[in-house]
């Protein structure tokens, strides 16, 4: 099933289904006005949208109508709770390696995770708005899942059954706004600004064998100034699947229906020949092209992103057709009120 959240000029907009294809889409008002009613009650309301998903697929929804993903806002325009981590140790060592700095033993056991703002997310085609340049404007490709109920102590196989449904991300962020903040001691906030998200949310069937444990075995594509510059694979170097990230965040509490799980930047490893490192799948985000460049050169020559550079996320099936939808922005000024 998938589903989205069409602007209608309030803060969480209509819940709408989404047909298989992305091709077409019907307003699911029927059964719920908002993604947060299906989520607080999911047992009764999701398999009423997942009839009303069949009867579109089908092509027999009756006021089905021509899906546009200019018209969503996230899939949850606003959630309980969004704790982003950096499963990919891959990205971590990368990040570390560029600064010289060992990689504690501890981050190959106990995942790292931030808590970001929940109150404010992007829509797919949104703008990312920022009032300087100088900030060092990065994108970061992602995966998330939305989570239903998921009691203190559960462990990673019973927080697995709590996912509800998964999204691409972009995580935006203010590289160089971020040391300061971390050498405070006390995690991001102004360095992480709104995050969006794809077009749709997917319900885990969706993927059939590529969905295996927590990790989802297909390609995340990124695509900047219209030069693809990832295809990484968002699977087998996944270092923690989403079940031991959601079971590591309710260790000492309760994790309620509507908060969302990044996965942090999808990130692979380097590949050896004939001595020399290459990667030949891209990045997920600048920072790691730039920790690359250290690492193989010693300087940085990539810059961060300018006014008027766009950034295009997407992640394909084994079919070739895009699962989500994508996320395709463009990097604009503040302009005072």
């Amino acid at each position: 099933m998938k589903l989205a959240t069409y602007k209608d000029g309030s803060r969480d907009g209509q819940l709408v289904v989404v047909s298989r294809d992305l091709h077409t889409a019907h307003y699911a008002t029927d059964v719920a006005h908002r993604l947060q009613n299906v989520l607080d009650d999911w047992d009764f309301l999701s398999p009423q949208l997942q009839d009303l998903y069949d009867t579109l697929n089908h092509g027999k929804a009756r006021h089905a109508f021509a899906f546009d993903p200019q018209m969503c806002m996230a899939p949850l325009s606003r959630a309980y709770q969004w704790a982003d981590a950096s499963a990919y140790i891959n990205h971590v060592e990368l990040v570390r390696a560029s600064r010289n700095i060992e990689v504690p033993a501890n981050y190959y056991t106990d995942p790292l995770i931030y808590q970001g703002g929940s109150d404010d997310f992007m829509g797919a085609c949104d703008d990312v708005i920022c009032a300087s340049e100088d900030y060092g404007i990065d994108f970061e490709a992602e995966l998330a899942v939305i989570t239903g109920d998921v009691p203190m102590t559960a462990s990673p196989k019973q927080a697995l059954e709590g996912i509800r449904l998964v999204m691409l991300a972009n995580d935006v962020s203010l590289r160089n706004l971020i040391p300061d903040e971390i050498a405070k001691g006390f995690g991001f906030l102004q360095g992480k600004p709104a995050t969006a998200f794809s077009p749709v949310a997917v319900t885990v069937d969706e993927f059939g064998e590529s969905w295996d444990k927590g990790r989802i075995h297909l390609t995340m594509q990124s695509t900047w100034n219209g030069k693809k510059v990832g295809m990484c694979d968002a699977g087998t170097e996944m270092t923690f699947h989403f079940g031991q990230l959601i079971s590591h965040l309710c260790k000492t509490r309760n994790v309620r229906a509507g908060s969302i799980i990044g996965s942090g930047t999808v990130s692979n490893k380097a590949v050896e020949s004939k001595g020399k490192k290459d990667w030949p799948k891209g990045y997920s985000c600048i920072a790691e092209k730039r920790a690359i460049e250290t690492i193989l050169d010693g300087k940085v020559t990539t810059e961060y992103m300018k006014y008027g550079d766009t950034i295009r996320i997407e992640m394909k099936g084994k079919d070739g057709q895009s699962v989500f939808g994508a996320i395709d922005q463009k990097i604009t000024p503040l302009v005072a009120s």
